[in-house]
């Protein structure tokens, strides 16, 4: 599963810098999956809809920081837990119920944005 942002977020930023993929993003900020990837071409998102990997996304919030679903990893493959969470000073980094991913499909991801 992916791990989400709450709005008790403070944004402080410093989950930002942790993300070995990028996928967190200050309020407000575009992304792409190409960002922090070495990902070319296309990318099929977690809805099924295939986009090029520089196209920009409207921010998922515009409120605190956040991160981009099909961007996240939880860390497996990199660390033992998600950084962002394991630097979160209120805790507010948390896994997401929506989505709930196995071991092997978060590697399955991870290999697919660090090709």
């Amino acid at each position: 599963m992916a791990i989400i942002i709450t709005d008790e977020c403070i944004n402080c930023g410093a989950c930002e810098p942790e993300c070995p993929n990028n996928a967190i993003y200050e309020s407000g900020v575009e992304w792409s999956i190409a960002d922090g990837t070495s990902v070319k071409g296309t990318f099929i998102l977690e809805g099924g809809n295939t986009v090029d990997v520089s196209q920009k996304h409207s921010p998922i919030s515009d409120e605190v920081y956040f991160i981009v679903p099909d961007k996240c990893t939880e860390c497996v493959g990199f660390h033992e837990e998600p950084q962002c969470a394991a630097v979160c000073p209120v805790d507010c980094c948390v896994p997401d119920p929506d989505r709930k991913e196995s071991e092997e499909e978060l590697l399955s991801k991870k290999a697919k944005l660090h090709i």
